[in-house]
């Protein structure tokens, strides 16, 4: 049988590369539902391609153009950011994959779930900002969360068969990104293009951006903790520069197991879209002889401080990673406009992380006031 997927984020890197999963498997995956934010030009190829019965554009000045192009096809054209929530919740689907960066992926992810549909789920920022509330309502409506972020699909994957009672440390593996070594001083210094590079990995700017900064790590952390029900005491992070090993859980014997594969999102894509099936997939293959040493070592947390302030904020607990999330969201955003520099951006995190009040059991409502408060503050240190 088909699985009719919707994708949230289509244009983006997860988006164009699930599309690709789904252009391999035609006759496994069904693309009922497309989304974008701005990028109305892909979006319109994509939705010729695929034929979803639901495309939305969030540039509401954007919705006449697409509106237009696919006029000849059965299509059904909304725009704005309601429109993309909606395209989450009760419509012809059976899987969600949210693959929009950002808080922005909270409300959606929320809505697909009140509708009672299953979850693959790109956007760590959702379970960063209001884990508790993903899983209690995931728990009531009795659907699977499936991630797609290499680090916890691999975790997801050594943990299948398993009791999460045995388990003792779970290992977030990091490539280290393109400044792995370099001092304080040096960091300051690198520009725009140079973070941009990342050595492995292709992603979209923001991503790539945390990733250099070792934030996407700090904030796979957070999302470890609650997608696996695991203290942060118990959760460690490796640097391992080949991005070959995607993460390891250690067991109360002391066994330890590792998930290993080429740096493709494609496969925990695929992987999460045919859960609980593992699909034979086309793409290339791991050659051990081609990767003949594979290192790790500590991350240098006095260096990159944004990984130390991610545990500290999910040690807090309350709306301190919702602090963090926004205040990291704004710095990326002014560093991409050589508004900070680098290092600066974890500077404006700390800043918020002491500055916005602290609401030790948060409500829905109480994150988005977080979220637009702490970024209010953020914009004001830029």
């Amino acid at each position: 049988m088909q699985k009719k997927i919707t994708i949230l984020g289509s244009t983006g890197s997860i988006g164009t590369q699930a599309l690709e999963v789904c252009r391999s498997f035609p006759d496994r995956f069904r693309v009922t539902g497309l989304t974008a934010s701005d990028n109305h030009e892909m979006l319109i190829l994509q939705a010729m391609e695929f034929q979803p019965g639901r495309v939305v554009i969030a540039n509401a000045e954007k919705y006449q153009v697409v509106k237009e192009a696919l006029a000849g096809y059965p299509i059904e054209v909304h725009a704005g950011d309601d429109a993309i929530a909606a395209a989450a919740g009760p419509q012809d689907h059976d899987m969600v994959l949210v693959s929009i960066v950002g808080f922005a992926g909270l409300r959606p992810t929320l809505e697909a779930l009140n509708a009672g549909k299953d979850l693959a789920i790109a956007n760590k920022e959702t379970f960063v900002v209001a884990g508790e509330i993903v899983n209690r309502l995931a728990r009531e409506k009795g659907c699977s969360v499936i991630p797609v972020d290499s680090e916890h699909s691999a975790i997801f994957q050594c943990l299948t068969g398993e009791k999460t009672t045995e388990v003792e440390k779970l290992i977030l593996t990091a490539s280290g990104g393109p400044f792995r070594g370099m001092d304080h001083a040096t960091l300051s210094r690198v520009t725009r293009e140079q973070a941009l590079r990342h050595p492995n990995w292709e992603m979209g700017a923001k991503i790539t951006i945390d990733s250099a900064s070792l934030m996407n790590k700090g904030l796979e952390v957070i999302e470890a903790h609650w997608l696996f029900g695991i203290p942060a005491s118990q959760i460690d992070v490796v640097v391992h520069p080949q991005s070959v090993i995607h993460s390891m859980v250690q067991f109360t014997d002391g066994s330890i197991k590792a998930q290993m594969g080429l740096p493709d999102m494609r496969l925990p894509i695929q992987y999460a879209l045919s859960y609980p099936e593992r699909l034979p997939s086309p793409w290339p293959r791991f050659d051990f002889a081609r990767y003949p040493a594979l290192t790790f070592e500590s991350p240098d947390t006095q260096t990159f401080r944004n990984l130390p302030l991610a545990f500290e904020a999910l040690r807090r607990g309350g709306n301190m990673p919702c602090i963090l999330n926004a205040a990291n969201e704004v710095a990326v955003a002014a560093f991409l406009k050589n508004r900070i520099s680098f290092t600066g951006m974890s500077d404006l995190i700390e800043k918020a992380l002491h500055h916005i009040s602290f609401v030790a059991k948060p409500r829905y409502q109480d994150y988005i006031a977080t979220d637009q408060e702490t970024r209010k503050y953020a914009e004001s240190l830029t």
